[in-house]
């Protein structure tokens, strides 16, 4: 993330509080997925508060590549799965569901990959300029390619659900993207995660329309019995 310890720490603890009040607006198990999100967002900003910790005080290396590694796992292996898994087990209609299905594939795949890789290749991660930049030595014929597919299979899923407002997460998230890419390339995994974890409290207000959507029809439901 930006900035520093002291701003990991606190965004962290902020996204994850948000992310305990989005489990309670869960309604439905298939949400349960898409609710631990901003969790998962909380964590792996905290985590990364103590890679900084360990960067600046160097007589700490195997929490420097703890930290890193988690994030990184947190970043390129679980989060190109977690989306498309998310979105497909609240998605209702069964065509939509057969498209997620196609982006949740693509995403297992770049998981292997990135696995992969985390496990043959080095990861030297290093504060440039008020922020983490995560230098390795990944295979560059497939860097592109790879980076290309992450974005298909983590926003795409956004804009082809049929839920309601879903589609403004969607729109965040690209933009946060291209915000990232334009100005912070460099430092692109830490700082896209960094806005992608703040428009993560979307998903509360996702949640939380739903479940009100979902006791009115339940209301209605009982008056009709």
């Amino acid at each position: 993330m930006c900035f520093s310890a002291e701003a990991s720490f606190t965004g962290g603890i902020i996204i994850f509080s948000i992310g305990i009040a989005t489990v309670k607006s869960v309604h439905k198990p298939s949400q349960l997925v898409f609710a631990i999100i901003p969790m998962f967002f909380g964590i792996q900003q905290i985590t990364e508060g103590f890679l900084w910790l360990s960067l600046q005080n160097q007589e700490f290396p195997n929490i420097q590549k703890l930290t890193s590694t988690i994030f990184l796992i947190m970043a390129e292996v679980l989060w190109p799965m977690i989306i498309p898994l998310s979105v497909l087990l609240i998605e209702e209609n069964k065509s939509k569901k057969r498209i997620l299905r196609v982006f949740l594939v693509m995403g297992i795949l770049l998981s292997s990959y990135y696995a992969y890789c985390l496990l043959n290749f080095t990861v030297n991660p290093q504060i440039v300029n008020y922020h983490i930049q995560y230098n390795n030595d990944f295979p560059i014929a497939f860097r592109n390619l790879a980076f290309a597919v992450y974005l298909i299979a983590t926003i795409t899923p956004l804009f082809v659900s049929s839920i309601k407002r879903m589609n403004y997460l969607g729109v965040l998230m690209f933009f946060s993207c291209l915000i990232s890419a334009l100005f912070f390339m460099q430092y692109l995994t830490s700082v896209w995660c960094f806005f992608a974890a703040f428009i993560s409290v979307v998903i509360f207000w996702i949640l939380k329309d739903s479940k009100k959507t979902f006791n009115f029809e339940m209301l209605n439901l009982l008056k009709k019995q």
